[in-house]
């Protein structure tokens, strides 16, 4: 089976229970296969990263196999502003966030809902000088675990949706992006746009965030911010004090 969803954002949780933690989003427009059915929970495969988890099976649309696959094939259009507006039935407004598919909209046998969509989109592949001005979209996102919008979002959450917007794809979580792109020896080899990583005592990739010119970074902690990156890793003036352990540099573009 394989669904699509038609809300703004649903959660994926780690379980199939309300009370689960959020592990990731779903955005409108996304689509999935749908794995496991359990009472009111669906676990799903996310197609775009092959992220996993459950969600309410009340909260997705079913579509058949043939349109999973020509969605899958299909270049992704995503709306390209802070937030929007899709056009439901009877002209009611549903509001979307940053990143949205709206790739399904003109797929009538899909957009079963009559959606329509009016604003910015976004698709195919940007020059990587664009990864930044994107990036600068979500400064100040409250950090959310899980999140993937400029209301809520976690530190891979971040990197995925930029670079996303920008046509490049990432897999969703830290310790997953670390293994993807060519690995840089030094700070000094970086270029705005690529993607600082960052351990913990025990060596487990914890913490990514984006690489800006003059040894600045774009970052999920807290908020979305910017602070310093050195050798040794990030460095917030506010505190006075290092705050992540610099692991390694990846350029991923």
């Amino acid at each position: 089976m394989f669904g699509i969803c038609n809300l703004a954002i649903i959660p994926i949780r780690y379980e199939p229970s309300d009370k689960s933690e959020i592990v990731s989003q779903v955005l409108f427009g996304e689509h999935f296969e749908i794995l496991e059915q359990l009472r009111q929970w669906s676990r799903i495969r996310m197609q775009y990263d092959d992220y996993e988890g459950w969600i309410d099976s009340k909260q997705l649309q079913l579509i058949s196999e043939a349109s999973f696959k020509q969605l899958s094939t299909e270049t992704i259009i995503l709306n390209a502003d802070l937030i929007e507006y899709i056009t439901a039935p009877n002209n009611i407004l549903i509001p979307i966030p940053l990143g949205a598919s709206v790739s399904f909209i003109h797929h009538n046998e899909i957009n079963i809902s009559n959606f329509d969509f009016e604003g910015t989109k976004s698709s195919g592949v940007k020059s990587k000088e664009s990864i930044i001005n994107t990036a600068f979209m979500y400064l100040n996102a409250p950090y959310l675990w899980g999140g993937k919008t400029p209301f809520g979002i976690d530190c891979s959450g971040f990197t995925q949706m930029v670079y996303k917007l920008n046509g490049y794809k990432l897999l969703r979580d830290a310790s997953q992006q670390s293994t993807q792109g060519e690995a840089l020896s030094f700070i000094e080899e970086s270029e705005p746009g690529d993607l600082a990583f960052f351990d913990n005592d025990e060596g487990s990739i914890i913490h990514v965030g984006i690489i800006m010119a003059d040894n600045y970074i774009i970052h999920a902690s807290g908020k979305v911010r910017i602070d310093r990156l050195d050798h040794l890793g990030i460095f917030n003036a506010e505190t006075n004090k290092h705050t992540h352990k610099l692991r390694v540099i990846k350029k991923i573009v």
